[in-house]
């Protein structure tokens, strides 16, 4: 069971190759507009490394959000591309768990923990967050969350360590670093990370419909008016 796997929702664009959740290769890039222009060459890095082509693969996995509304497009544009052209089944997992894997498979979730926070980064203080368990049950869910002192007091409250993570962990650490429960890890999501959800999908053939897929944006775009002189 061979998972092209494709992240993209932050400002880290990364791929990874995994067989049957076992982690093969992986590719990442950072910066401004790296999605439209490496993502398809990421994958194409990992299958050449690999010695692969993308008809040797089962299926092709994608980190669905929420998160950038550009990196989403590209993102799910180049898997059903990927789906389309290779016959292979699509996997959409939701960023959050992205993210709850991650910091499982890093070794990121403190002893005595019973609570992970993972919050994508939006405007100002607002991040797109859930509570989940270290073991990746979601309690909660996925909603844009504008950070307060008075924020997730409920879970910090019971007495263990609480994990934020993402790229909107930092943010959350101004406001909320004071407390003794909480944990902070700020990272972006990788296509690392999707290898165990990946494959739990792929076993359960939990697919979605190619034609119709799209990313969850969580919120509506909202386009604005460019205030520089074009004339």
């Amino acid at each position: 069971m061979r998972i092209i796997q494709l992240e993209t929702s932050t400002a880290l664009c990364s791929a990874a190759l995994s067989e049957d959740g076992r982690l093969l290769q992986y590719r990442e890039a950072e910066g401004r507009n790296v999605h439209s222009s490496l993502a398809a060459v990421l994958i194409r890095d990992i299958l050449e490394a690999a010695g692969l082509k993308v008809t040797d693969c089962d299926a092709v996995a994608i980190s669905k959000g929420p998160g950038s509304y550009t990196g989403l497009r590209v993102g799910v544009s180049t898997a059903k591309g990927l789906c389309f052209g290779a016959g292979l089944p699509l996997i959409g997992v939701g960023t959050p768990e992205v993210l709850v894997a991650q910091a499982a498979a890093a070794g990121l979730i403190p002893a005595g923990c019973r609570h992970i926070v993972p919050m994508i980064d939006a405007r100002r203080m607002e991040v797109y967050s859930a509570v989940f368990t270290p073991e990746g049950q979601r309690l909660t869910e996925v909603a844009p969350t504008i950070v307060t002192e008075d924020s997730f007091a409920d879970i910090l409250a019971d007495g263990t360590p609480v994990l934020f993570i993402g790229d909107g962990a930092e943010k959350c650490r101004a406001v909320l670093g004071n407390h003794p429960n909480a944990v902070f890890a700020q990272c972006c999501p990788k296509a690392s990370a999707l290898s165990a959800p990946a494959a739990a999908a792929y076993n359960e053939k939990r697919f979605e419909d190619v034609a119709y897929f799209e990313p969850f944006y969580l919120k509506d775009f909202i386009a604005t008016v460019s205030r520089k002189n074009l004339f």
